[in-house]
This record gives structure tokens, sequence and C-alpha cells, in this order.
């Protein structure tokens, strides 16, 4: 595998109005979230990644803005080195060349509760206005419309974690909603009003389709802070189940390289695991 050289900053050029069009010229919307999401972790030193958008974010970083980023998973995977992505959690790939393997008790006792995790990258169905997640059900707990995989380690991943990234496939008001059908993880502010004490600041950066979305940790709501080249301001509030809070001054984000593109083509997901 070859290295390739850090994309350059975002740039904080002010959002203009205008049609929206392809995010990136000759990216899929995978591309496009998997590129934004790994530029996120540069200068971060361990990641508690999710499978499918996440993996894909912290391979690419670790060949790019993060190559010493140490890629953790919820099987007690630690230093993963995998030939090929894993298809799942317990894909046996993830343990060839992993500078450790271990046991589940001690990766959460140890490792993510004693403060050792930087930042844990999640995915969702739902999201709300402090961070929360629902991975658990769509509609009513007793009858719900689609029933989803539910938490996994994502509460523990939550409560633990330095600070959590989140990549959204869809930005819409369904899945950022105003209040969650379920709340599978809750966020500092929620544990907080229970009485509960977590480490970490929970989400602070939320990958969409969109754009990007950015909080510092409790107490504050997330807002808006940059778009896809094309997508305008009023696409995103419209996209948003609350009345999004909005940075003074929007970034327009900088589209995938070529370099990224063909990095994650042909190094990370050759096989097309989770590239769409």
């Amino acid at each position: 595998m070859t290295t390739a050289p850090p994309p350059a900053a975002t740039p904080a050029t002010p959002a203009t109005p205008g049609a929206a069009d392809a995010p990136a010229a000759g990216a899929t919307s995978s591309e496009l979230l998997a590129v934004v999401a790994s530029r996120a972790l540069a200068g971060r030193r361990t990641v508690f990644a999710g499978i499918g958008l996440p993996t894909l974010a912290a391979s690419l970083a670790h060949l790019t803005v993060a190559p010493g980023l140490e890629i953790v998973y919820e099987s007690g995977v630690c230093g993963a080195h995998p030939a090929q992505l894993p298809e799942t959690i317990a894909d046996a790939v993830l343990i060839t060349g992993a500078e450790a393997v271990l046991p589940m008790a001690t990766l959460f006792g140890a490792v993510l509760q004693g403060g050792h995790i930087d930042v844990g990258f999640l995915g969702a169905a739902q999201i709300d206005r402090w961070g929360n997640l629902n991975s658990s059900v769509i509609g009513e707990w007793e009858r719900p419309q689609v029933r989803l995989p539910g938490a996994g380690g994502a509460m523990e991943v939550m409560a633990n974690a330095r600070e959590i990234f989140v990549v959204m496939r869809r930005h819409t008001p369904r899945s950022f909603t105003a209040e969650l059908d379920f709340c599978t993880s809750p966020g500092p502010d929620r544990a907080l009003a229970d009485g509960i004490r977590p480490l970490g600041s929970g989400v602070t950066r939320v990958v969409t389709d969109l754009g990007l979305l950015e909080r510092a940790g409790a107490g504050e709501e997330l807002r808006l802070t940059a778009v896809h080249p094309g997508v305008t301001v009023d696409q995103v509030r419209e996209a948003t189940g609350w009345e999004l809070a909005v940075a003074d001054e929007v970034a327009v984000i900088e589209p995938p390289s070529a370099a990224e593109l063909r990095l994650l083509r042909e190094d990370v997901d050759p096989g097309r695991v989770y590239l769409r």
C-alpha cells in the first residue's frame, strides 16, 4: 500500500445559495462520507470503529492523515491490520496481523472504561440535537415499524470514548429528529440528567450526505458548520427535524481528491464490501 499526502484542510469559505448538485464529481455518496469522515481523524491516536462506513473512514485515515492510528474493534481486536475489510465484527480477517486480541471484558473494562480511546466512530438510524442515538427500533417499541441491530457496544463507547464521531448516510427529518423513537445510546446531557457522569464529551461531529454538524460537548446542541458543494444552508435546515443552529460562517467542504478516491477504491475496499 502507498500513503497519500494528507488532503488540504477544509477551507472556511462561506456557503452560497445554489441548486443542489452531485456532492462530489466522480464520487458516490459512500465515498464522499468515508473521505470526509476520514479527515476528521487527523491527529487522533486511537479509534474504536464500528463496522461499515466507520471502518472505511478509519482505514482510509490510516493511509492518509493518521498513519499512526490504532484501530480497535468491539470483538477485542486492537491495532487491526486486516488484509481486507471485515464484513462483520467477528470476521476472522480482523485477527491476522493485529497488535493484540483481548477478551471483551478486558477491552471494555480496561481499554474503553480506562479512557484509552480518543474517538468512538459510530453509525445510527436516528440522532437528536444533543447527540443521543437510536439504533434499536423505528416506531413504537412494542410494535416497531423496523427493528434494528441494537446497541452492541455503542452505549459503552458513547460513555467512555473522549469524543464520538457519527456517520449518517441520509440526512432527513426522520433520521435527524427532535425526539428519538428509542434512545439506544444516551449522550452526556441525558446521562447527567439521570445522575450519571460519563467520561467523554459525547457526539462532537456528525458527517452526513449534506454536510457537517458539530458540538463541543455537554450543554451544547449540534450546529451546522459546513456543507458539501452545491448544498445550501436552507436545504440542510429543511432536512433536519428540529430548528437547526447554524454557525456564523458555514464552510464548503473540499470534495474528495483523486488520490483519496484511488486509495479508497483500490487499497481500502477493492472488493466493494461497503462502497456502493
